[in-house]
């Protein structure tokens, strides 16, 4: 379980950490860190998005619409 700790991405690991039950078995650990993961990817391809709907956005144009 150790090595399959040192691998992941230091977030993830301090979450599996901190989880209230703590997994007892590499199963577990990875079932759990799988799904950290996939929400992680999720969370960071919402935010993208989100920045280039805001980027590109009337305001970030250049254009004035009360004009």
């Amino acid at each position: 379980m150790e090595e399959f700790k040192k691998g992941m991405n230091g977030t993830i690991r301090r979450k599996l950490m901190e989880a209230e039950r703590s997994s007892t078995s590499i199963e577990q650990w990875y079932e759990y860190a799988t799904n950290l993961d996939r929400h992680w990817r999720e969370s960071k391809r919402e935010e993208e998005k989100l920045r280039r709907k805001r980027d590109t956005g009337p305001q970030a144009s250049g254009h004035n619409q009360e004009a």
